[in-house]
């Protein structure tokens, strides 16, 4: 009997964690969530390390040595989240030689506080592919308006990137373009394009949190019939632009030179209503593919009890676009939906870079 990760995997979606700490390298917890439970990859934000950084001891000697060195804060995060993304960049390495470098993948965001300056955010991108030095890491640059020129420049320079933030189709087929626009860049510059690599990150339980919070607001039988449904017509339409942007004569023509599909990656992928199934936007997004990005709760979740029914987004097109026409028929401004989503998305990350960056002052400060 195979385990329900397993079934995910051989229905073509790869399991990456959305976690990482230097406890997990440390205790071989990481490897063993490879072996025991499907992991294919990691994904980490300024969320993630702030967490591991404020609780554990596993970074008290690293911060001793810096603050011995006299170190600055945005040294010490440099120092200390590259140097957690490369070990796991070396335990990943195995499955990264095993799917030809389509797995294996650890991501690392530049600053959020860059997200709205391309110079910045292609420099910060360039210093920490080069600081890594790994194959199999993933550059995250969100998909902001100015992140969209940075992603075509950042390929086109020959690194591989993950496109975090995405929450609309508009500015998901933009992704899809810049990724296009750097992957010729990069031909042109006669950089191997077989070897560049790229997820587009669209983010699913974050939709429908807003959506229901304006549908309860409305209150008709009509509106609470729709509830809980948003991220999952969102992301159904998602791979069907995916596939469609993709079966173009430009990206066939870049795929038949070598080039590889922009995967989709499911991304915000807890349940953050405790009424609905703690599994729903794994198993609900099933095709064969596209990356599931999960917390650790998530994954033992469907690990546990996951249900995998084979490709559960191609049948589901059309209701998924019937769903948007009954949406914007109860009064539901989808477009300002996931506009002020990316908003918070951006927030959220500068909060929380800040949190990041106050962890280690106070830990530079204790151990000096």
């Amino acid at each position: 009997m195979s385990t329900p990760t397993e079934q995910l995997a051989a229905a073509g979606v790869s399991i990456w964690l959305d976690d990482l700490s230097r406890e997990r390298i440390t205790t071989g917890n990481l490897s063993a969530l490879i072996s025991d439970r499907t992991v294919s990859g990691v994904t980490t934000n300024p969320t993630i390390f702030a967490g591991a950084l404020s609780k554990g001891e596993a970074y008290a000697e690293q911060v001793a040595t810096l603050a011995a060195a006299g170190a600055d804060v945005d040294t010490a995060i440099f120092e200390i989240t590259t140097d957690d993304v490369q070990a796991a960049s070396d335990i990943f390495r195995p499955v990264y030689d095993a799917t030809n470098g389509v797995d294996g993948r650890v991501s690392i965001e530049v600053s959020p506080d860059l997200a709205h300056d391309t110079a910045a955010t292609v420099a910060q991108a360039k210093e920490l592919w080069a600081k890594v030095d790994r194959p199999n890491a993933l550059i995250k640059i969100p998909a902001t308006k100015a992140g969209l020129p940075a992603i075509t420049e950042v390929i086109g320079a020959g690194i591989s990137v993950n496109v975090t933030l995405i929450f609309s189709l508009e500015r998901y087929a933009a992704v899809i373009d810049a990724y296009l626009s750097g992957l010729e860049k990069a031909r042109d510059a006669g950089i191997d394009i077989s070897g560049l690599q790229s997820v587009a990150s669209f983010f699913v339980s974050r939709v429908d949190t807003e959506v229901d919070k304006r549908l309860k607001a409305i209150g008709t039988d009509e509106a609470t019939a729709l509830l809980s449904q948003a991220g999952l017509a969102n992301a159904r339409l998602a791979y069907e632009l995916f596939e469609r942007e993709f079966g173009s004569p430009r990206a066939q023509a870049l795929l038949e030179a070598g080039a590889n599909l922009q995967r989709p990656l499911w991304a915000s992928t807890g349940v953050k209503d405790p009424a609905l199934p703690d599994t729903l936007y794994v198993t609900e997004l099933v095709a064969a593919g596209t990356v599931n990005t999960m917390p650790e709760k998530t994954l033992e979740a469907t690990f546990d009890h996951g249900v995998i029914e084979g490709d559960t987004i191609t049948g589901n097109i059309e209701a998924a676009h019937a769903f948007f026409g009954q949406l914007a028929a109860v009064g539901v401004d989808f477009a300002d939906v996931t506009q002020t989503l990316e908003d918070e998305g951006v927030e959220k990350f500068i909060v929380s870079w800040h949190e990041l960056q106050e962890t280690v002052e106070t830990a530079l400060k204790a151990a000096r």
